[in-house]
């Protein structure tokens, strides 16, 4: 019980960073960085378990494609 709340809180906490860094890389002001930043939170992601893969991977194109 314990290990599952903990893991809650955790993956929560890494969702909501995730979320944050996405909606400032698919901003149209973006800097190269935030870009960079998100795509390296959506790799962690993606390997980690915390979104599938084939989200992450939609998620990054989305990024790159933004203007």
């Amino acid at each position: 019980m314990r290990k599952s709340k903990a893991a809650t809180a955790r993956n929560r906490s890494q969702r909501a960073a995730l979320r944050t860094a996405l909606k400032a890389a698919k901003d149209p002001a973006a800097t190269p960085t935030a870009k960079r930043k998100a795509t390296q939170l959506l790799d962690r992601a993606a390997r980690k378990g915390l979104v599938h893969r084939n989200t992450a991977a939609r998620q990054k194109s989305s990024i790159a494609k933004a203007k």
